[in-house]
C-alpha cells in the first residue's frame, strides 16, 4: 500500500510507502511530512460514524468551546451540552452543580516595569495539582492570566470581581472553592476605620492604575460572607502584605503561638 501526496514547494505528485512519515522530493528536495487521516468507524451499539481523531491543538479548542463534557438528561435518553466554559461567566446561564471550583488569578504586569516573573506558572502548577490531585475538573476552573484569549479573563480589575462572583454563586453544603492570587499586593490608609493598622490590604489587577486595586473589604463581601453553612474556601494568596486580605475575624499570629510554645 503507497500513499499519494504533493510535493508543498514544486507541487510535484509524490508516493510514499504506508508507513512513511515523511519523504522527500526529488526535483526540489523539499522534506514533506506526510499527515495520515484514519478513516472514520462505525459504531454498532450507537447506529453512528465515529469522526476521526483530530489533533491536540484542534481537542483543546473543541473543549475550549464545547466546555469539555456531554451529560445524559433526565428519562428522555436523549443528551445535551452543558454550558462551556466561555459562558460560566454569565450568571443568566444555568450552571451544572458543582461540587468543586476554583479561580486561578496569575498577573505578570509583561508591560510595565514592575512585571513579575513565575506567576503564570504559579497558575498552572496550581490548576495541575487541583486537577490531578484533589479531583476537580477543567470546567469548573477559570484561569485569569494576560495569556488568555478570551478578553473576560484577562487579570483585570472588572474582570477579577466578576470571576469571584462566579466562583461563590449558587454555592451549597458540600461544595469546596478554592482562590489562589499570584501578583502584586499593596496597602492603603483605612477610610472606613475597621483596620487596627490604619490600613486595607490590596491586590493588584494588571490595570491597577488606571482602575484602582481590589481591597480586603471588597474581597470579603464578595467571597466570604455569601458562604453557605457547610461551604469550604481555600484561599492562597501570594503578593505582598496578604496576612488579612480576606478580612478575616481570627488571624494566625505566629509570634504569639511561638511564644506559646516557649512558656
Amino acid at each position: 500500500m503507497v500513499i499519494k501526496i504533493v510535493c508543498l514547494r514544486c507541487r510535484q505528485k509524490l508516493t510514499a510507502p504506508a508507513y512513511a512519515e515523511k519523504i522527500t522530493c526529488p526535483q526540489c528536495g523539499e522534506l514533506n511530512p506526510i499527515i495520515k487521516k484514519p478513516s472514520p468507524a462505525t459504531s454498532r451499539e450507537q447506529g453512528k460514524i465515529i469522526p476521526p481523531l483530530i489533533g491536540k491543538s484542534m481537542e483543546k479548542l473543541r473543549k475550549l468551546l464545547l466546555g469539555n463534557t456531554q451529560r445524559l438528561s433526565g428519562s428522555s435518553g436523549s443528551s445535551s451540552s452543558p454550558p462551556s466554559k466561555l459562558c460560566a461567566l454569565d450568571h443568566s446561564v444555568n450552571q451544572l452543580p458543582a461540587k468543586k471550583r476554583a479561580v486561578l488569578c496569575g498577573v505578570s504586569y509583561k508591560k510595565w516595569k514592575y512585571k513579575l516573573k513565575g506567576t503564570i506558572n504559579d497558575v498552572m502548577n496550581m490548576k495541575t495539582l487541583l486537577t490531578q490531585t484533589y479531583g476537580f475538573l477543567e470546567r469548573n476552573i477559570l484561569v485569569l492570566t494576560e495569556e488568555e484569549s478570551d478578553t473576560r479573563l484577562i487579570p483585570t480589575k472588572a474582570n477579577i470581581e466578576n470571576c469571584l462572583k462566579w466562583l461563590v454563586n449558587g454555592c451549597q453544603k458540600g461544595d469546596s472553592l478554592v482562590f489562589y492570587y499570584s501578583g502584586h499586593g499593596l496597602r492603603q490608609p483605612d477610610f472606613d476605620d475597621d483596620e487596627l493598622d490604619g490600613f486595607d490590604e490590596t491586590i493588584c489587577p494588571v490595570d491597577f492604575l488606571r482602575e484602582g486595586m481590589i481591597v480586603d473589604n471588597d474581597i470579603y463581601a464578595t467571597i466570604v460572607k455569601p458562604l453557605s453553612e457547610g461551604v469550604t474556601l481555600h484561599a492562597i494568596v501570594d503578593a505582598c502584605h496578604s496576612g488579612t486580605i480576606l478580612d478575616l475575624e481570627h488571624v494566625y499570629e505566629r509570634d504569639k503561638f511561638y511564644q506559646g510554645k516557649m512558656d
